[in-house]
């Protein structure tokens, strides 16, 4: 694609490969205010292109911000088996030349993860900490370096009423968390991103390529 042009606005599902495991991340919304990104940034978008991820994560291009850094690129997903979606997510690729004293480099990862858990979870003083561990975790997992990490968990729990109160109790996790990458190996990254979907979803780990059975999380929204 062509990252002439401000404001990129494409959608397009990424459809799987066939005869590869996993997914590839072929679209990426990119921009910047300019016509020239750096190479530095096109090269990092490419990693994230050639992120393989689970069969069970359908991604898909979103617009980039365009006020957070010079350069941006963005992708989110969604884990789905038999039409059930079991977690949804955003990554953000920021990059600024002349650095971030923040971030402690010049790129930045951002990532937005919500999943639905069971109610009874929400009570557990260990699920915040559980939850920032699946980050942790599946970075360690992929190899990718990081410094200066950051984020929230929150979690949720929605009760109806009324004439809606034939509705279950819904609970929510939401990881919001962002880092700095030390190395150029961005699709590391995106993969470790992609692990922590699964992970959010309650997807046990798996060999690439092998579909999995849903297990404690299995409601449509």
């Amino acid at each position: 694609m062509s990252f002439a042009g401000a404001g990129h606005d494409c959608r397009r599902v990424v459809r799987p490969v066939p005869g590869v495991a996993g997914r590839i991340l072929s679209g990426v919304a990119a921009r910047r205010d300019t016509d020239a990104p750096p190479e530095v940034f096109q090269r990092a978008v490419t990693e994230l292109r050639a992120a393989r991820l689970r069969q069970e994560i359908v991604c898909e291009e979103t617009p980039a911000p365009r006020r957070v850094a010079p350069y941006s690129a963005a992708v989110s997903a969604d884990v789905v088996i038999d039409d059930v979606e079991l977690a949804t997510g955003r990554l953000v690729l920021l990059y600024d030349p002349a650095g971030h004293e923040a971030w402690q480099g010049t790129f930045r990862l951002v990532t937005y993860v919500r999943a639905d858990i069971e109610p009874e979870m929400v009570a557990d003083p260990l699920l915040g900490a559980v939850g920032w561990s699946w980050l942790v975790e599946a970075l360690e997992a992929e190899g990718a370096e990081y410094t200066a990490p950051s984020g929230t968990v929150t979690r949720v729990t929605s009760e109806s009423f009324g004439a809606m109160a034939d509705q279950p109790t819904r609970a929510e996790i939401e990881l919001r968390a962002s880092w700095t990458p030390v190395d150029d190996a961005i699709g590391r990254h995106a993969q470790a991103w992609g692990q922590l979907l699964c992970t959010a979803a309650g997807l046990p780990p798996v060999q690439a390529g092998v579909a999995s059975i849903p297990g404690r999380r299995v409601k449509g929204r």
